[in-house]
């Protein structure tokens, strides 16, 4: 008797339970329909390009437009979700009335925003020294910025990573954005690089507000030879947006004091060919270079890519460097990813000599003996 009492009363309980839940969802689609109501009807979409303190005004631009409008954004919009180029709605008359998710401008999607990188010091091998110059120009400031006010020394403001390809540049500038918790946004110097006139500028801007967003923020500018070459007479029409993305780079580098927790390192291949007027000191104060390994960072290297794959007891490092001996940081990456793909290929959880030894042949472009011949 009291089973069919227990059971009578979670049935009423259950009937409650669903009627506050159906009165719930009718007070969840009258609201709905207020908001609607309150929103109007979406006439276009477009992005904003400057956010007011007060979170209540913006300057935005229409999709496929150049004009730009000064309007407010209504109260029904989660001010959460607001951000410089995000997407929004917009009503008649023109003001915000919604963000749309997902939806940013596709020119600032072509930029890489991390959180938190994943990459350490600790999975950076034979550059000690370079680590200890990028930790006092980018990491201290961030993190023990009172030293500086104590010494009465300025931070510095930029800094420069160069050398050959695959020597750990990007690593580098990873790894000092997680040591201090930055958010690490990367733009490449092509990515800059627009055929429209003005647009090279308006994305340099564009970046160093979404710095400021983002803070504390690491930008990193990659491949800067892009734009940053050497100026000269040119009637190229090309050549001239180019010299005027970098005459806007300058200008932010020179007036964006208030950086805050936003911190400036550029790389590139091609120190030599950059101008001197962006890599002089006040702009950029420390040049950091990042050589080839040498055969006891290699080694490292090797053990750090290996440490998670099962490996014979024939794996023999010095013997891979003896054969090919000019391995750079990502060649070494490479080659262990290689080795363990082969040795997946035979249905092989260990890892061989001889597979690296096969990786050595599809990594490494091979030697050509037979002449290039020559077509006219």
């Amino acid at each position: 008797m009291q089973r069919v009492y227990d059971y009578l009363k979670m049935e009423i309980d259950y009937v409650k339970i669903t009627s506050k839940n159906q009165k719930i969802d009718k007070n969840i689609i009258e609201d709905k329909k207020t908001i609607n109501k309150l929103r109007g009807k979406v006439v276009g979409i477009g992005k904003i390009l400057e956010l007011f303190e007060d979170e209540k005004h913006a300057i935005v631009s229409m999709a496929h437009s150049k004009r730009e409008f000064y309007v407010p954004i209504l109260s029904i919009v989660d001010k959460s979700l607001l951000r410089i180029n995000c997407g929004t709605s917009k009503n008649v008359p023109v003001a915000v009335v919604g963000v749309l998710r997902n939806n940013d401008d596709e020119t600032i999607n072509t930029y890489k925003v991390t959180k938190k990188p994943k990459e350490t010091f600790s999975d950076i091998a034979g550059l000690d020294q370079q680590i200890v110059e990028l930790r006092e120009a980018v990491e201290f400031p961030l993190t023990h910025l009172e030293l500086y006010s104590q010494m009465g020394i300025s931070c510095p403001k930029g800094v420069i990573l160069y050398g050959p390809p695959g020597t750990g540049k990007t690593l580098l500038a990873k790894a000092v954005a997680n040591s201090t918790n930055a958010t690490f946004l990367r733009a490449c110097g092509s990515d800059l690089v627009r055929k429209t006139s003005g647009e090279g500028p308006k994305q340099i801007r564009y970046l160093f507000e979404m710095a400021k967003q983002y803070s504390p923020c690491i930008l990193f500018l990659d491949e800067i030879d892009a734009i940053g070459t050497k100026r000269f007479d040119t009637s190229c029409k090309g050549e001239k947006e180019i010299q005027r993305t970098m005459l806007e780079l300058l200008n932010q580098l020179d007036g964006f004091d208030d950086r805050g927790e936003v911190k400036i390192i550029m790389a590139t291949n091609r120190i030599e060919s950059l101008d001197s007027a962006l890599i002089r000191p006040g702009r950029i104060d420390r040049k950091i270079e990042l050589p080839k390994p040498d055969q006891k960072s290699k080694l490292r290297i090797f053990k750090i890519h290996t440490s998670l794959m099962n490996l014979d007891k024939d794996v023999d490092f010095e013997k891979l460097l003896s054969k090919e001996k000019n391995m750079s940081g990502a060649e070494i990456k490479s080659l262990c990813s290689e080795a363990g793909m082969l040795a997946l290929r035979n249905l092989r959880k260990i890892v061989k000599m001889k597979d690296f030894e096969a990786a050595l042949k599809n990594v490494f472009l091979k030697t050509k003996t037979e002449k290039e011949e020559i077509y006219l």
